[in-house]
């Protein structure tokens, strides 16, 4: 979208159809009592402050008599939040579109920039092999390459002995030196991508790294929020704007944030105020504020009010926001425990199991060792003269003396030098070799066709090497709600109206039931397939089940919080594609389920929603 420096633009119009007085109008009158019912319990709800404010009652008895605004539903932790005040020493305060004021000292607080990677040049080493000798193994054969040393146990050279455990040691920290490079790449990208700041009264790019709290900051649609940050002002006259968390809680329907009225109602340019938070937390789900505006009566702020770094803006030209959380602080990076040092089952059993083949092997020794000194005390006086204990040296005229250190210490020799002759018993090329099977195994997951993302164009990505073992293993799985197993994919499968069921669509043909909007045919995206019978009963039946079949399916299209959402058809470019997105997956299923029963929901704004039924388009 290109856009004026420093000018905002005007608030989009709908990009499906506009009304026209020629459009038929359902009367409201016969849902005079549900509307009546809403307003009643919407006015049971408690007022957002506690203390209305002059001008606020002013607002509202200039409205026009007859028509009432609903107010915005607020979730029970800022209920709660909002009852309660934050004291000064467990605040942080922003200075709005001040990032210089509020970053000055005593206030130290991070730049927004976040580093995920495990090692440093510094750090890789030393850490690395830490967590390489976690591995029992691994400790195993340092013990036997540091027994190569020992003149009286030399079996090979010293740096033959050591060898093959370097070779293992290496293997495992290039491999991991490869994964921690791609998060340095990971984390160089992440904090070089741009964003629009406000900067002596002009939006100009900025790097995210460079970002401070106090700074304004414009996201337009689909771009991913840079910090976490206080909604100021969208494109919506209401304030509305719309977020994806399918970054932060997996989640891949919208959230809709609000922005206050009092923050709508002055540019960015010339705003000031002070924004007084809780201190940063992990807790995603909870937000307690107030703002304070030119020194006005202060607004608390709420969930509703904070947009999360990693979200994305859908469905909203574009948003204005303060940064209250940046880089460390944010909520998804206090959530992040950092990169794991992953073990696989096989290495855990692999670990049990040396270490009771070790304690066999000690046993073994301590017994070759006692026999050894058993038999030296029995032949002590005839050590002279017998071969590789002989005390003295007859191989020239003059009679030396062995290096003979004593019992003691023979029996020593003895332990150590049974540790080196058995050591086969943990063959050290079992692990060389799992090494080499790891990276075959990636190298074949990343080449394999079958894991092949047609839609995304991307491969199988193999991010610790040291776990593909366990792929498929899976014996358990825990599910805190069915969504996680069905993926949030509801299918509408039958309905009953007035007593009778119709539940007769496994003959049926799966129909998105297109309609005509300007020209333009939408077509819903996914495909319902519906009962004949119930579609001949809403086309063309009379009588009171007809009006209640009707009635179901408009309830279905009007009474929800989906956003309809127009992308292009690839199969037909003429065409376009309309796509529901909400809250909820169980609103997704029911609101297409009555687009394919001719029950279109084609344009939701804040003050009114269209309705395609049957061929004629309706506005609420």
């Amino acid at each position: 979208m290109d856009l004026p420096v420093g000018r905002l633009p005007d608030p989009l119009p709908s990009p499906i159809i506009k009304h026209s007085p020629s459009m038929s109008i359902q009367s409201r009158s016969l849902r005079s009592s549900s509307v009546h019912f809403a307003v009643d319990f919407r006015s049971r709800s408690k007022p957002e402050s506690a203390s209305p404010s002059i001008e606020s009652f002013r607002t509202a008895r200039s409205r026009t008599p007859g028509v009432s605004r609903s107010s915005t539903r607020r979730s029970g932790s800022e209920r709660v939040g909002s009852q309660r005040d934050l004291r000064d020493e467990d605040a942080r305060f922003v200075y709005i579109n001040d990032a210089p004021r509020t970053n000055a000292p005593p206030a130290v607080l991070p730049d927004n920039s976040v580093h995920t990677a495990k090692y440093s040049i510094a750090t890789f080493l030393p850490r690395n092999l830490y967590e390489q000798f976690h591995r029992v193994a691994n400790v195993y054969f340092l013990i036997l390459a540091a027994l190569n040393f020992v003149p009286q146990l030399l079996v090979f050279s010293p740096v033959a002995g050591i060898l093959p455990l370097a070779f293992v040691l290496g293997v495992t920290a290039v491999k991991d030196g490869y994964e921690d490079w791609r998060r340095h790449r990971s984390d160089k990208n992440e904090n070089n991508r741009t964003a629009s700041v406000l900067v002596d009264g002009v939006f100009q790019p900025k790097r995210w790294k460079e970002m401070q709290v106090g700074d304004v900051v414009r996201v337009v649609a689909n771009e991913t929020l840079p910090c976490d940050m206080v909604l100021l002002s969208t494109s919506d006259p209401t304030g509305v704007a719309y977020v994806q968390t399918i970054n932060l809680d997996g989640e891949s329907n919208l959230k809709t944030r609000y922005a206050k009225q009092e923050t709508m109602l002055t540019p960015p340019e010339a705003l000031a105020g002070l924004i007084k938070c809780e201190k940063p937390n992990r807790n995603i789900y909870g937000f307690l504020a107030t703002v304070d505006l030119d020194g006005r009566r202060a607004v608390s702020l709420g969930t509703s009010s904070i947009m999360l770094r990693g979200c994305e803006l859908k469905n909203t030209a574009w948003a204005i926001g303060v940064a209250v959380y940046t880089g460390s602080d944010t909520k998804v990076m206090l959530n992040n425990s950092g990169a794991p040092s992953k073990r696989s089952r096989l290495d855990t059993q692999m670990n049990r199991e040396t270490i009771a083949l070790a304690v066999t092997l000690v046993l073994l020794c301590s017994t070759v060792a006692l026999l050894t000194g058993i038999w030296v005390g029995d032949h002590n006086d005839q050590l002279g003269v017998i071969p590789f204990f002989r005390k003295y040296d007859y191989s020239s005229l003059e009679v030396g003396k062995y290096n003979w250190f004593g019992t003691g210490a023979q029996v020593l020799f003895a332990f150590m030098s049974g540790v080196i002759q058995f050591q086969v018993m943990i063959p050290i090329g079992l692990f060389i070799s799992m090494e080499i099977v790891r990276a075959g195994q990636a190298y074949f997951m990343v080449q394999d066709d079958h894991m092949f993302d047609d839609k995304n164009k991307a491969r199988f990505q193999c991010r610790a090497l040291n776990i593909n073992e366990d792929l498929g293993q899976i014996k358990f799985v825990f599910s805190d709600k069915t969504g996680t197993l069905t993926e949030n994919k509801m299918e509408f499968r039958c309905a009953s109206v007035h007593g009778r069921d119709f539940s007769e669509n496994d003959g049926g043909e799966e129909d998105r039931n297109a309609v005509l909007v300007d020209g333009v045919s939408l077509r819903p995206k996914t495909p319902v397939r519906r009962d004949p019978k119930l579609a001949a009963l809403l086309k063309d039946g009379t009588g009171a089940m007809a009006g209640r079949a009707r009635d179901l399916f408009l309830a279905l299209a009007t009474c929800n919080t989906i956003v309809p959402i127009v992308e292009e058809d690839a199969a037909d470019p003429a065409a376009k594609v309309l796509e529901y997105q909400g809250e909820s997956p169980d609103e997704q299923a029911l609101v297409y389920a009555a687009a394919a029963y001719g029950h279109t929901l084609v344009e939701r704004t804040s003050g009114h929603i269209i309705v395609d039924v049957l061929g004629t388009r309706q506005r609420y």
